[in-house]
């Protein structure tokens, strides 16, 4: 499957070199629903970035407890568009109607799609940077492994307030001594536990295998810059949980640039997320990793 992947990721990535841009599609502010998939939630809209020629990409993955969410959540900055970053929004299914890994697939299968019609929406596939949030941040790094582990790592990822290792997630929480707002994640009806179809304190090898850091522990191939931010306050997903993917970067891959803060007072997202300073630091981030800054 990984060489599968890799072959048509290759051929897409080729077609878009050779095929030139669309550059009508620059007067257009963008496409919605573009379906890379057959079911109704494997779709992701385009905003397109000001200017010409082919842009690079940020694909932004939503949260939702891996439950609910869509992609017009997310907002898209147009500090973005204005430094010539086309902006992609994906929907992906949800644990209600399918188990993991089909997220993970889909959104894989998403970035395959960018990459087989990028010339034909007048996007750049070779240059691309994933970013989520909470649930989304999961997604956003998990896509973003699956792709160094076929060797077509992306510029970097940006992973905001999310949990990345399911079955530390309690022992975290009870750390800095706070009860989770939405329950335990071990128990059978925690959100992790539906997404997986097994409660997470039945079979925690399995929980820790499946996800960014268990992923890590296993993997020695260069990785891409991240930004990690959390809040230090957050009343859902403790910041332990970002700290984990840090300590878990760094140890894969040493030379991999981490760019890690908490949050002071921040809690599960809002303003604080949407508002400089990490604002702007992401958008620098993701400017300096597509070589737009």
């Amino acid at each position: 499957m990984p060489g599968l992947i890799r072959r048509t990721l290759l051929i897409g990535g080729a077609a878009a070199a050779a095929g030139g841009v669309a550059l009508w599609r620059w007067r257009t502010p963008g496409a919605n629903d573009i379906a890379y998939g057959d079911d109704p939630r494997q779709v992701m809209d385009v905003t397109y970035a000001r200017g010409t020629g082919a842009a690079p990409i940020l694909v932004m993955v939503h949260g939702g407890a891996f439950k609910i969410g869509d992609k017009s959540d997310l907002a898209v900055w147009p500090e973005l568009l204005d430094a010539g970053i086309a902006v992609v929004r994906v929907n992906y299914r949800l644990s209600g109607t399918a188990k993991w890994p089909a997220q993970g697939e889909d959104c894989l299968a998403a970035i395959v799609h960018l990459q087989r019609e990028g010339a034909a929406l007048g996007l750049d596939p070779s240059r691309i940077v994933l970013l989520g949030q909470s649930a989304g941040a999961f997604l956003a790094v998990s896509t973003a492994l699956s792709l160094v582990e076929v060797g077509l790592r992306p510029r970097g990822v940006v992973s905001l307030f999310g949990p990345m290792d399911f079955s530390t997630m309690d022992q975290d929480m009870k750390t800095l001594g706070r009860t989770p707002k939405m329950g335990w994640t071990d128990a059978a009806d925690s959100a992790e536990s539906q997404l997986l179809g097994y409660a997470v304190g039945d079979k925690r090898d399995a929980a820790r295998a499946m996800g960014p850091v268990g992923r890590l522990a296993q993997l020695k191939e260069p990785l891409p810059p991240i930004l990690i931010r959390h809040g230090d306050a957050d009343p859902l997903i403790a910041d332990l949980q970002a700290k984990r993917l840090r300590e878990a970067w760094v140890a894969a891959d040493p030379q991999a640039r981490v760019d890690y803060k908490l949050v002071p007072g921040a809690g599960h997202g809002g303003d604080a997320f949407e508002t400089d300073p990490v604002k702007s630091e992401v958008i620098a981030f993701v400017r300096d990793a597509l070589g737009q800054a």
